[in-house]
């Protein structure tokens, strides 16, 4: 089962932010990642919306043999994860609850998040975090547009600079020590996030998130250790676009096109 592929997948080219930091920790991988930019974005959508669309994708990689499943996806980890969890044979990593358990140990005193309206709506980060540390604040801020922004690679147009700033300033009245940037694309804006305020203040989650990951293939004797494989990448739509968007995240050549409503 050593050598079974890992998938990873998002909305988008977002999850590439966490499959880049995976790669370097376990790079003996088979991995299979899957980008659903039919669905993007994910964050304006119901929980039922969601869970078929997890669904789906899950019964893809299943058809795959895959050992393990990273929800390199914040907004499908805080609405699905609970809910299918149990219903495969393979690993199953949430992104939003590892985030979780490491800012609950780092106790701080006000934590801001930054997210989609669904996980802004789920309070999943909030609940996540409280249900290891009560005594954090937690401050959730939507940030609907942010992921089209990154996308679409629109971050340095006046009018999107103008209104990351302004969600900025809301969150910053919250006195926040850390701020957690909950949702795979938003990495790519702290570039200009930095430019009002110090760039430490924020965190990305793909780190710890990559990190946890590798520590637990270890521990639980699934690493592959003795081939190396190409990873594979599929969307459900655009793969010209996902090629030319993955260049802020990872470069990936031209991916297979695959429907995951036929599955």
């Amino acid at each position: 089962m050593n050598n079974n592929p890992i998938g990873v997948f998002d909305s988008g080219v977002g999850g590439l932010s966490v499959f880049s930091e995976l790669i370097k920790l376990l790079p003996n991988e088979n991995y299979i990642y899957f980008g659903d930019t039919k669905n993007m974005p994910y964050g304006n959508k119901s929980k039922e919306e969601l869970i078929s669309i997890a669904t789906r994708i899950f019964d893809f990689f299943e058809s795959k043999n895959t050992k393990a499943v990273v929800m390199a996806c914040n907004t499908t980890s805080a609405t699905v994860y609970d809910i299918l969890k149990e219903k495969y044979n393979f690993k199953i990593y949430p992104i939003t609850q590892t985030a979780s358990k490491y800012i609950a140990d780092k106790n701080y005193s006000n934590v801001g998040v930054f997210a989609t309206n669904a996980t802004i709506n789920s309070h999943a980060y909030q609940k996540s975090i409280n249900s290891y540390n009560s005594k954090i604040n937690v401050f959730e801020t939507a940030c609907p547009t942010w992921a089209y922004i990154v996308e679409n690679k629109l971050q340095n147009k006046p009018e999107n600079i103008a209104e990351i700033k302004k969600t900025l300033d809301k969150m910053r009245k919250n006195n926040p020590e850390k701020i957690i940037l909950g949702c795979t694309h938003y990495p790519y804006l702290i570039e200009i996030l930095s430019t009002f305020t110090d760039k430490n203040i924020f965190v990305d989650p793909a780190k710890c998130f990559a990190q946890h990951i590798a520590e637990d293939i270890k521990y639980s004797n699934l690493e592959n250790k003795t081939k190396d494989y190409e990873p594979k990448f599929y969307v459900s739509s655009n793969p010209e676009q996902f090629s030319i968007s993955s260049e802020l995240f990872f470069k990936v050549a031209k991916p297979q096109l695959i429907d995951i409503s036929s599955i």
